[in-house]
């Protein structure tokens, strides 16, 4: 998860680039905002989560244009000039600086930093503390740090029924095993945790910093 440097900024992750367009440099994006108008003005600049051996990791891109084709958003950035440059930042996810005092406009939308040491509820009963938010093209994930280690915890509404930021809660309905050791032969198998993440669930996930996807 991204961090600014300044105490009272932080990172805000608003899109995703999914496929080229044309032959002139614009690129698909994959909205993590409500408010695309408001983020993607020209002279946006954002940072770029890229893999390590990408040519653009730990670099940032400047928005020079965002158009709408039938519905899809294409951008246009400062030194990507055509296709081929264009194709090399498929998959990035872009995120742009945010002040910490700013509040999501929309409902089932939060930041990173409004969700971190919230209490985890299950029945009314502590099980953890949320410690991070990971931020992956399919799903986020919570980290929950409990007395047994931490829990990976699908950001999904089928799992997370709650979010209440001023009580500082957080209600979930896990399956069974994801909480408590079990013996191993009823310990939930990855594919009880795929279908909390899968395509559909992942629609109906809370939004968070898409925040989410969240604006978050």
């Amino acid at each position: 998860m991204a961090a600014a440097a300044q105490s009272n900024k932080s990172q805000l992750r608003v899109g995703r680039l999914t496929k080229a367009h044309g032959l002139k440099g614009g690129i698909k994006v994959e909205m993590f905002t409500d408010d695309p108008d408001g983020r993607f003005t020209p002279g946006s600049v954002f940072t770029l989560q890229v893999p390590t051996s990408s040519a653009w990791h730990n670099k940032t891109i400047e928005l020079i244009e965002l158009k709408w084709y039938n519905s899809h958003a294409v951008a246009f950035f400062k030194d990507v000039p055509d296709r081929s440059v264009a194709e090399t930042l498929i998959k990035a996810i872009l995120w742009i600086d945010h002040d910490l005092a700013e509040i999501p406009d929309e409902e089932d939308a939060w930041f990173d930093h409004q969700l971190v040491g919230l209490t985890v509820l299950r029945d009314g009963v502590k099980v953890g503390t949320v410690a991070e938010i990971d931020h992956f093209p399919a799903q986020d994930l919570l980290t929950v740090k409990t007395d047994n280690g931490n829990v990976l915890v699908p950001f999904v509404k089928a799992i997370v029924t709650a979010v209440d930021v001023k009580a500082g809660t957080l209600t979930v309905t896990p399956p069974v095993g994801l909480f408590e050791e079990l013996p191993d032969e009823e310990q939930p198998g990855a594919e009880k945790l795929v279908e909390y993440i899968e395509p559909d669930a992942a629609s109906d996930a809370p939004e968070s910093d898409t925040p989410a996807p969240a604006e978050s």
